[in-house]
């Protein structure tokens, strides 16, 4: 059930933690009425028994009450002969994801069960120098949460630096009970988000605002959404096939990526369906708050894109990319989940709804400034990404050498 209250106990699934334990900011779920066998404490470790097998987790904050689902196996070590930490990154070598593959058992949910995790052969080296080794991988860890979050604080603030930019009000009302004149409602739309007092709002500081606010039609020559591609229309990947781009392919900061994209045959996509350079990449269907992340197409790897994409070709004088930074600017206020129609529990923007939504059409020199920091954001943040991955690695890879198994050992 959903966890309403800090005295109710974390539940923690395999699907709570990643490689490096749960994210700040995590919303948990809790359960009725746990058993103390299963509440967790300071340090314990948890081991993935099926699914994602040999998946571990290190409980380091024991703040608020937690418990652990049926699918992991707790460990709980005699701190005097070992230190669950030095276990813990133990589970993040190569030699250890070398172990997991020989014992798990294929099956419809491949699984390794306690008796085997139990035999599982971890190098000992005295108190001291498990210190030792846990110290710098703790301060390898320390400085890369540092600078990821950096790199996240980055691309998280370029929202409000474009609406700043276009005097937009980036927190809007939030009442959700509101009235309005019987006569001032539009025939066509009914619902109460488009009428609501957060939707005026933005619209009404955008249509009165810094700059002129012209209809989509009036700065873009080719408003037109992508084609459906079912599983039966798809092909192997590259080849005779090309990508096909999708809402998850589009992040919330403007950034395209191939990374889990879906093919489809060469030979299917029509002259028309093709992208091109330049185009800004809609995202018009998807959960309310995410309709509208947009991307500018910039890749040399030929493309086509699904029906949950609509492509926009701006006219000369229009900067792209200023253009994606105002989709994804105007989506984090909800104005684009509001202008939404909702349907069998997803949210979605039309082209026709599209065409006509006014935007702030601010001097090129402006748009280009706009766009220019953008760019700018996301170079640095890519920077420091690949920076600190690099210097992560290097610390794992110092972890194996330290215990005499890494590829750097003779």
């Amino acid at each position: 059930m959903p966890r309403t209250s800090a005295t109710q106990p974390r539940y923690i699934r395999i699907t709570d933690f990643g490689d490096d334990g749960i994210e700040p900011g995590h919303e948990y779920v809790t359960l009725g009425a746990p058993e103390r066998k299963h509440e967790l404490e300071l340090n314990d470790v948890l081991f993935a028994r099926t699914g994602s097998v040999g998946k571990t987790y290190l409980h380091e904050d024991a703040s608020e009450p937690a418990v652990f689902a049926g699918y992991c196996i707790r460990f709980r070590f005699d701190e005097a002969k070992v230190l669950p930490e030095f276990v813990y990154w133990w589970t993040k070598t190569d030699a250890y994801a070398r172990w997991v593959n020989a014992i798990q058992r294929p099956s419809v949910q491949a699984n390794i069960n306690k008796e085997e995790f139990k035999r599982c052969p971890v190098p000992l080296p005295s108190l001291d120098e498990q210190r030792r080794i846990v110290g710098a991988i703790t301060v390898a860890r320390a400085e890369r949460k540092e600078k990821l979050a950096e790199a996240d604080a980055l691309l998280a603030g370029l929202d409000d630096f474009v609406l700043d930019a276009l005097g937009i009000a980036s927190k809007p009302p939030q009442q959700r009970v509101f009235a309005r004149p019987i006569g001032s409602l539009v025939s066509s739309r009914f619902d109460p988000d488009y009428h609501s007092l957060r939707f005026r709002v933005i619209r009404e500081t955008i249509e009165n605002g810094r700059y002129p606010a012209i209809p989509l039609a009036g700065i873009c020559d080719q408003i037109a959404t992508g084609f459906a591609a079912g599983p039966q229309n798809q092909a192997d990947g590259y080849g005779d096939g090309v990508p096909h781009i999708r809402p998850l392919n589009l992040d919330l900061h403007g950034q395209l990526s191939l990374d889990g994209t879906k093919f489809v045959p060469a030979a299917t996509v029509s002259s028309g369906d093709w992208c091109v350079q330049g185009e800004v990449l809609f995202n018009n269907t998807n959960s309310t708050s995410l309709v509208g992340k947009s991307a500018v197409f910039d890749l040399e790897q030929p493309c086509a894109c699904s029906n949950h994409v609509t492509r926009l070709t701006p006219r000369h004088g229009i900067n792209a990319e200023y253009l994606a930074c105002l989709f994804n600017a105007l989506r984090s206020t909800g104005y684009l989940g509001l202008l939404s129609t909702n349907f069998n529990n997803q949210a979605g923007i039309n082209t026709a709804t599209l065409a006509r939504l006014a935007v702030p059409n601010p001097p090129q020199d402006e748009q280009e400034r706009i766009a220019s920091e953008a760019q700018r954001r996301r170079a640095e943040a890519r920077r420091l990404r690949a920076e600190v991955e690099a210097g992560w690695a290097a610390a794992r890879a110092g972890f194996e050498d330290g215990l005499g198994i890494g590829p750097n050992v003779p």
